[in-house]
Parts: C-alpha cells; sequence; structure tokens
C-alpha cells in the first residue's frame, strides 16, 4: 500500500472498544421495550451505523410515533453517557498511543470519522485528542454511514484529496462509507466481517504503522 498522506479512522472498536457500552444501552433500551436483543443481533446489524438507523433495526418493524422515537433516541444516549462516564485513558488498545505518534511523526496527517455524536467526550476521556488534525463525528454531517460523508468530511478537516487517505473502520458500513468517499480501506475485526476491506488486520492493538501499510 502506497504511503497515504492522511489516514483516518472510525473510533469505535478501532482505537477503543466502546461498543460493548453502545450494546449494553440498547440492550436497556431493548429490556425497557420488552423487545429481545441479543449481542449477535448488535455486531451484525448496529455496528457502525447511527442512532436513528440503530433504533430503526431495534423496534423490528413495531410502529412508533415520531416524538417517541426522538424520546427512546435521548433515553438510549442517555443510558451510554452514564457508561462511558466510567471511561479511562487505559481503554485505548494496547499500543494505541505510540501508533497515532509514529504516525504523526512519519508526517502523516491524523483524523477522526465516527458516527458518534459522543465522539469528544469519548476522545477527551481517553486523553486522545492531541493526537489528531482533525475530528469529524455525528453533528459533522447529516448523512452518516455508509454514506461517505463523513470520511470526506475528515480528509477536508485535514486538507488532503480523499484519494490520499487510508480509512480504518472496524464496521462493514464503515467500509462501504469509506470506498464511497474514494479511499483505500483497512478493515479492523474478521475477514468474513467485511466485503470490499482492501486490508484486513484482527486488531490494531501491538500493531505499527507499517503494519497497516504491508
Amino acid at each position: 500500500m502506497q504511503k497515504p498522506q492522511a489516514i483516518i479512522f472510525d473510533l469505535d472498536g478501532v482505537l477503543t472498544d466502546t461498543s460493548e457500552y453502545h450494546y449494553q444501552a440498547w440492550k436497556h433500551l431493548a429490556d425497557d421495550e420488552g423487545i429481545p436483543f441479543t449481542h449477535e443481533e448488535n455486531d451484525a446489524h448496529l455496528r457502525g451505523v447511527g442512532r436513528r438507523e440503530s433504533l430503526m433495526y431495534l423496534l423490528k418493524g413495531r410502529s412508533v410515533s415520531a416524538s417517541q422515537l426522538t424520546e427512546m433516541m435521548e433515553r438510549k444516549n442517555r443510558y451510554y453517557n452514564e457508561l462511558i462516564k466510567q471511561m479511562t485513558p487505559n481503554e485505548v488498545i494496547e499500543g494505541g498511543r505510540e501508533l497515532l505518534q509514529e504516525i504523526r511523526d512519519a508526517g502523516i496527517k491524523t483524523a477522526v470519522a465516527s458516527a458518534s455524536k459522543n465522539c469528544m467526550v469519548v476522545l477527551e476521556r481517553l486523553e486522545l485528542v492531541r493526537y489528531f488534525d482533525g475530528i469529524a463525528d455525528g453533528y459533522s454531517v447529516v448523512h452518516g454511514k455508509p454514506a461517505p460523508d463523513v470520511f470526506v468530511y475528515a480528509a477536508g478537516t485535514v486538507h488532503v484529496p480523499v484519494s490520499a487517505c487510508l480509512g480504518v473502520e472496524d464496521a462493514d458500513a464503515g467500509i462501504e462509507s469509506i470506498k464511497a468517499a474514494g479511499m483505500v480501506a483497512l478493515g479492523i475485526g474478521p475477514k468474513e466481517r467485511f466485503q470490499r476491506a482492501d486490508k484486513v488486520l484482527s486488531t490494531l492493538a501491538r500493531h505499527r504503522l507499517q503494519d497497516m501499510l504491508d
């Protein structure tokens, strides 16, 4: 893989595993509403997907009003925010800070492209903000993943053309977003999760820049 001018990271499930907190918050909401919901469903259908789309899956066709939808999304977010209050800098993947520093030392820009509206809170709790040249989150764009918008926006924050960016994602919807943006896509997780990733690593933990580019 050619050395990119920028590497754009999803946050949840890539540099930290907040996916478990998201699952617990959705599970709490599902239990409130008497809706069966499993870990397997979460991984298969909600990973990397925005809050509204996730809720529509969770409801499984149940009819609710617009105001009920809004209230449920807000309730899930309250549950999630309560859970992430306990996050510490120790929840960055092993070697994650060193990897981000190595990328910056190599003259490559770094950015975050997260679907989460809680992205900044998580970055602050993890003490990662200073490692990024640009941050795009759930407030930055109207259309979430798998639309390309958040990755295109992130590339704009670091003034690098999309064709010179490497996008890093743990969800297939995110890989779709990266490819639609015209970037090279690195998937993090099991190979069978991804349809279109250019390269897959099981994790970024304990990895170096060269591992991402080889």
